[in-house]
C-alpha cells in the first residue's frame, strides 16, 4: 500500500524550554498542531519548570541557537516564525541576524520581558536589543500590559493608554502592534489593541475565569505564526488566534498544585 505525503505548512518558534509543558516551546508545537502546521522548534534554554514555578534554568549557546535555525531554515524552511523567551542580548541579535540572513517575513515577535503579574524576565541590555534588533524584524508584535508600558514609556491604565502605546510601539518598526489586555482589570481585561500604523483595531471575547492560564502568551503567539503560515492575512490571523485560546482557557487543565495550562487540545478532552 502506498503512503499518503501530504505536504503542509511550516511554523517555527524560536524560545525557552518549559519542562511542565504549559507554556514556551511545549505550547508552541501543541498549537501548531492543533492547526495542522507542522511545527519546528529552536531552543534558546531550558528551564525546569512546573505549574508552582521555575526552580533553574540553563541557557543555550549562541552557537547552538543559531545552529538550530539553521539546519530548519536550510532544508525544511518556514511560513511563520515566533519568537518567545530569548533570555539575553546575544541569543536575541543572533536571532535577529538570523531573521535577515533567511528573509523570514512572516515574523511574529512575543517579547517576553515581563510577566503578565509584573515579574521582569529580562535585563536592560536583552530589552535594548528587543527595541533596537529584533523588533524591527517583526510582522507583528506582541506585548502585554507590562511589556507595552516598558516599550513606550507610559503608564496604561485605560484604553486610550493602550491605544497611545500601541502607536509609539509602531514606531520600533514593527508592521503590526497587538498591545494586550490580560494584565488589565474590570471591563479592559482580555481587550487587545492592534494597530497597523493608520487605525487601531480594539479586540475583545468573553472572559474566562480560570486560575489556569499558564502559557496563554506563548500561545497566542504561536497560533499567531501558524495563522500566517496557513496564509491567512494579518488582522485575521490575529483575530482567529484570539479566539483559539479564549477557548483554550475555556477548557485550561486543572494539573499540578498552582497554575496549570490552557487546553491545546481542547477538541479532544
Amino acid at each position: 500500500m502506498k503512503s499518503h505525503q501530504i505536504s503542509s505548512p511550516v511554523a517555527l518558534t524560536i524560545a525557552g524550554s518549559d519542562s511542565g509543558g504549559g507554556a514556551g516551546i511545549q505550547a508552541d508545537l501543541r498549537t501548531f498542531a492543533f492547526h495542522q502546521v507542522h511545527g519546528t522548534s529552536a531552543i534558546a534554554c531550558v528551564t525546569a519548570q512546573n505549574t508552582l514555578g521555575v526552580t533553574q534554568v540553563l541557557v543555550l549557546s549562541v552557537e547552538m541557537v543559531k545552529a538550530q535555525i539553521e539546519a530548519v531554515m536550510v532544508d525544511i524552511g518556514a511560513q511563520g516564525v515566533k519568537t518567545g523567551m530569548l533570555f539575553n542580548s546575544e541569543i536575541i541579535k543572533t536571532v535577529a541576524q538570523a531573521v535577515s540572513n533567511w528573509s523570514i517575513q512572516q515574523l511574529v515577535v512575543d517579547p517576553v520581558m515581563v510577566s503578565r503579574t509584573g515579574a521582569k524576565l529580562l535585563d536592560d541590555q536583552a530589552i535594548a536589543a528587543l527595541k533596537d534588533e529584533l523588533i524591527p524584524k517583526a510582522l507583528i508584535v506582541t506585548p502585554n500590559r507590562y511589556e507595552a508600558q516598558i516599550l513606550s514609556g507610559l503608564t496604561i491604565n485605560t484604553l486610550d493608554d493602550m491605544k497611545k502605546a500601541a502607536e509609539i510601539i509602531y514606531q520600533l518598526g514593527a508592521k503590526f502592534v497587538l498591545v494586550k489586555g490580560g494584565g488589565m482589570t474590570e471591563e479592559l481585561k482580555g481587550v487587545d489593541v492592534l494597530f497597523d500604523g493608520k487605525t487601531w483595531e480594539i479586540l475583545s471575547t468573553e472572559t474566562i475565569e480560570t486560575k489556569n492560564n499558564h502559557g496563554t502568551g506563548c500561545t497566542l503567539s504561536a497560533a499567531i505564526a501558524a495563522n500566517l503560515a496557513l496564509g491567512k492575512e494579518p488582522y485575521l490571523a490575529v483575530v482567529d488566534a484570539k479566539t483559539y485560546v479564549t477557548t483554550a482557557l475555556k477548557y485550561s487543565l486543572d494539573i499540578g498544585k498552582g497554575t496549570g495550562p490552557v487546553g491545546h487540545f481542547f477538541p479532544l478532552l
